[in-house]
């Protein structure tokens, strides 16, 4: 029986938190920091932040090596009359290196969207698993995507719908990151940067497809695509990018939008600081006895990832470890010593998943003594279903029933001023190379072993990119993806009539309704069609005994 509707009583708060890993970094690839030097010999531009944190990253990281998956969009249904929300500022822009330009700056800040209503459930589960990042089929079995993403779909959307139901009847998802556009907004502002920002989800509602209509819309002419997961994966920052190269590629008009991602920013001093800070109030808050503050575990509990992702060199595992111990390390300057675990959760299907598991990890270190848990959920910097009912209801309860006492969670970041203001920095940091990074004829060609986002103290644009700006979509995507550059047809949800939309539907059933009967006639022996009676009458099968 689920537990009835549960929010953690830090989820309330005013306050904020999310994400952090541990573990050593991976090191600059030394073609991709020699192409670099070639581009910007002449920038020499020095980054802003000078934050002591940053500084202490170690720079001894190891070679990655290993070639990303390519991430391509999913089929999408059909779009309703919703709007994006547009983002007020002027033209006039004054730059984080000083120069005073007649451009128009944009933000994008990519998410992955949530069901507003139960009825979207259904709906936006099928387009999470039409992603074939999500669910990975070999090559002879990828036209298949949409009849398993289908039925996938049907089977999980009403366990699905009972979580939503759990936290409010839909995901805050679309609000939340709303919010954080109109908040990253006004930072920049008040930093002397008028700019749009613009919310683009990955499969609910405002669509890439609309947030592009946009900044189209609005004539930008920089843009600063930003994902807001901190710590790059292929499944979530890589299918993003993907979908936003198709567009940004098919469409002359962006063709004059000049731009530059920002890969991941786990690692910026005032994220990890902001992180601390939750981490800290929390631990003061009274969840636990004064006297054990000392035997509280830290638990992060990260989203999980197929481990076939890592093997094939996906980044968000090192990530996910350094940005924990980035962490740990503040806290320890605080004085807070407390022993952490990082765990990982929201497993999906029968493949292995990173490890350690978040529910034995539990159970392991309510068997170990245990008795005080802080949950930190650490690459979620909004609320949404995995924190508000996954760990606040599932785990907290799990937690309570293996011998966990005392219980507490740090809230998501949300619209944390700190967390907020770092971002405003990295964007304003990222400005100055907006559309400078591209490869010049003649740069040494990028190959499948080259990091797609490298790490380490970013100060020089001229060693490494990374950090705090990442570079242009077709340079970071070439790293990974060489072959898999073409993406489905968008497909549309189902009308009734003769339409293109009705046909493909019609085909999909027809289809998996063939492929089931023979299943079933390859398992019974028995005709459910006229082949097996067909094969026996030529005897080319033997009569069912």
């Amino acid at each position: 029986m689920r537990p009835a509707p549960c929010a953690s009583t830090t989820a309330s708060r005013a306050a904020e938190a999310s994400t952090s890993g541990r573990g050593a970094a991976p090191q600059q690839n030394h073609r991709w920091r020699a192409a670099l030097r070639q581009q910007n010999s002449s920038s020499g531009k020095r980054w802003q932040s000078g934050q002591q944190q940053q500084q202490q990253l170690s720079p001894a990281l190891s070679q990655r090596g290993q070639r990303l998956q390519a991430a391509t969009s999913p089929p999408f249904f059909e779009r309703g009359s919703s709007s994006l929300d547009e983002a007020a500022g002027g033209a006039q822009l004054t730059a984080a290196s000083g120069a005073v330009g007649q451009e128009r700056i944009g933000v994008l800040l990519l998410n992955l969207g949530g069901p507003d209503s139960l009825d979207d459930v259904q709906p936006f589960l099928y387009n999470l698993f039409a992603d074939p990042d999500i669910i990975r089929l070999p090559a002879p079995a990828q036209f298949l995507q949409p009849v398993i993403a289908q039925l996938v779909s049907t089977l999980r959307a009403p366990k699905s719908r009972e979580g939503y139901e759990a936290i409010g009847g839909g995901s805050p998802l679309r609000r939340i990151t709303e919010e954080q556009a109109a908040a990253l907004r006004a930072s920049l502002q008040s930093k002397g940067i008028s700019a749009h920002t613009y919310v683009a989800m990955r499969y609910w509602f405002p669509f890439t497809e609309e947030a592009i209509s946009a900044v189209k819309r609005d004539g930008i002419t920089q843009l600063v695509v930003l994902p807001l997961y901190p710590q790059f994966s292929v499944s979530t920052s890589g299918s993003s990018l993907r979908l936003l190269e198709r567009l940004l590629k098919q469409d002359p008009m962006l063709t004059g939008v000049k731009h530059v991602v920002i890969p991941s920013w786990y690692q910026r001093p005032g994220y990890v600081r902001a992180m601390a800070d939750l981490i800290v109030a929390e631990l003061r808050s009274g969840a636990f006895p004064s006297e054990e503050l000392d035997d509280v575990e830290i638990f992060f509990s990260a989203h999980g990832v197929p481990v076939s992702y890592i093997d094939e060199g996906d980044p968000y595992k090192e990530e996910m470890e350094e940005c924990v111990q980035l962490v740990m390390g503040e806290l320890k300057r605080r004085g807070i010593a407390n022993s952490h675990t990082l765990a990982y959760q929201s497993r999906v299907g029968p493949v292995e998943w990173l490890k350690p598991y978040t529910d034995d990890s539990i159970r392991d270190l309510a068997r170990g003594g245990v008795r005080s848990l802080l949950a930190v959920p650490i690459s979620f910097v909004s609320e949404h279903i995995e924190t508000l009912e996954e760990i606040d209801c599932e785990y907290r309860e799990l937690a309570e029933e293996s011998g966990i006492q005392h219980w507490g969670r740090v809230p998501a970041l949300n619209t944390n001023p700190t967390f907020i203001d770092d971002l405003a920095d990295a964007v304003a940091e990222a400005l100055p190379y907006v559309g400078s990074l591209q490869r010049p004829a003649g740069a040494l060609p990028l190959s499948a072993g080259d990091s797609l986002v490298p790490l380490g103290e970013c100060r020089d644009v001229t060693e490494c990119v990374g950090g705090d700006v990442g570079g242009e979509v077709d340079a970071l995507l070439e790293t990974y993806d060489r072959d898999r550059k073409a993406l489905p047809t968008p497909v549309l949800m189902w009308r009734w009539g003769w339409t293109k939309s009705a046909e493909t539907w019609n085909g999909r059933i027809a289809m998996l309704a063939l492929v089931l009967i023979l299943l079933l006639e390859a398992t019974t022996g028995r005709g459910v069609l006229t082949l097996t009676r067909m094969l026996e009458m030529h005897h080319l099968m033997p009569p069912p005994s």
